[in-house]
């Protein structure tokens, strides 16, 4: 039996905001805008080159706003994906990768796959790490 992630739910304060920030800064594709009603919107949108998406509305979740942690967007070059992320207005991290002795900066000197990493936050403060898989 295949068990294909499909969707995930991201908390915000306010939809119109984080829409902007996830389509416009990050640059996901949107792919449903629903209200029917007051109590309930649905906003679904998919990263570039991705079979999951996220969303966020009104009535989907009880979770706080902001307290989605580390959801992985893996990438073929961590150093063009963070170029391109702060081009769009993204605050996003240095690069960095684990060392013997802790964390390092810059990627992976080997670029070995799993080994560069990078952070961002939605203005809800849920967080995101890039993560360099070269292999892909």
């Amino acid at each position: 039996m295949d068990y294909k992630l499909e969707l995930v739910l991201i908390p915000v304060s306010d939809v119109d905001r984080a829409k902007v920030f996830y389509t416009e800064k990050v640059g996901f594709h949107l792919d449903v805008d629903h209200q029917p009603n007051e109590d309930f919107r649905v906003v679904q949108m998919t990263p570039p080159g991705s079979a999951c998406s996220i969303t966020i509305g009104i009535g989907i979740t009880d979770a706080t706003p902001g307290t989605y942690r580390g959801t992985h967007l893996v990438v073929a070059d961590i150093e063009a994906a963070r170029e391109e992320l702060v081009a769009r207005g993204v605050d996003v991290s240095e690069v960095r990768h684990m060392g013997p002795e802790g964390w390092e900066p810059g990627p992976d000197p080997e670029r070995r796959d799993y080994g560069s990493f990078a952070d961002f936050s939605d203005p809800d403060g849920n967080t995101w790490v890039l993560q360099e898989v070269p292999s892909r």
